[in-house]
């Protein structure tokens, strides 16, 4: 089990640098294939998520490609968000929340698809930081009340929106998982067990896999970035519908 956790730690750590997403959207259907419980497989993903985005941020860090100011104003609103969202799940049906996520989802893919290409990944664009807080708790709440990764959502919203280079705000969702995950590793604590000890095969195994995938980032091009974000955000799609009418 040790090489199997491995070699899914290495693989969901690949998409998480490469894509700047937490990973749990992919890693707890394999960890459910491979004979864990649902509660135990979203523990080990909530490790592997801490792990791998504050290792892969620190690296977009000291590559210049995420901007630490504003993305704690993002990340704060995001972990204020979630304990909104968490809050206030009880009072929503699952019907409304399903169709407002769709719908973000949606304008914020065809925002992202028709976007111009932003080539210059190292321009720095400064955005008020109070639309920052107040999009990460947007999302936060989303991310809680939904259980979707919040950095599925912010990252095409950044470039699609507020016109974000793409491999900026790839760098911005994965530190958004920093906050996001901390928090739910904090809640999962409080509420339960976690079991850690495939958590921790998983988290460091996904730390190699981090790096390659940001490697990988910050060697292809710009728009063939983005042509596979748009891919991973139709997936998330399809399972969204799925989820909701199949």
């Amino acid at each position: 089990m040790v090489v199997e956790l491995s070699f899914v730690g290495i693989l969901i750590g690949s998409l998480a640098g490469f894509f700047g997403i937490g990973g749990g959207m992919m890693l707890v259907p394999m960890l459910l294939v491979l004979g864990f419980e649902i509660k135990d497989a979203i523990g080990i993903s909530i490790v592997q998520m801490v792990f791998s985005s504050i290792f892969g941020s620190f690296l977009n860090f000291k590559k210049g490609s995420l901007v630490l100011g504003e993305g704690i104003f993002v990340g704060i609103g995001g972990f204020v968000g979630g304990f909104i969202g968490a809050k206030i799940t009880h009072l929503i049906p699952d019907s409304v929340l399903h169709f407002l996520f769709l719908g973000l989802l949606l304008y914020a893919l065809l925002r992202l698809f028709f976007s111009p290409n932003h080539i210059d990944d190292t321009h720095t664009k400064t955005l008020d930081k109070r639309l920052l807080f107040a999009l990460g708790l947007t999302i936060g709440i989303f991310s809680i009340t939904l259980g979707v990764g919040g950095s599925i959502i912010l990252t095409p919203v950044l470039v699609g929106m507020l016109h974000y280079p793409i491999k900026k705000a790839v760098s911005a969702g994965l530190f958004f998982v920093v906050f996001s995950s901390v928090s739910g590793l904090i809640g999962r604590l409080i509420s339960g067990n976690i079991d850690f000890h495939s958590g921790l095969i998983v988290a460091v195994a996904s730390l190699v896999g981090v790096t390659f995938g940001i490697w990988l980032k910050d060697h292809v091009k710009s728009t063939h970035h983005k042509m596979a974000l748009i891919v991973l955000y139709l997936f998330a799609l399809g399972m969204l519908v799925r989820k909701m009418w199949f």
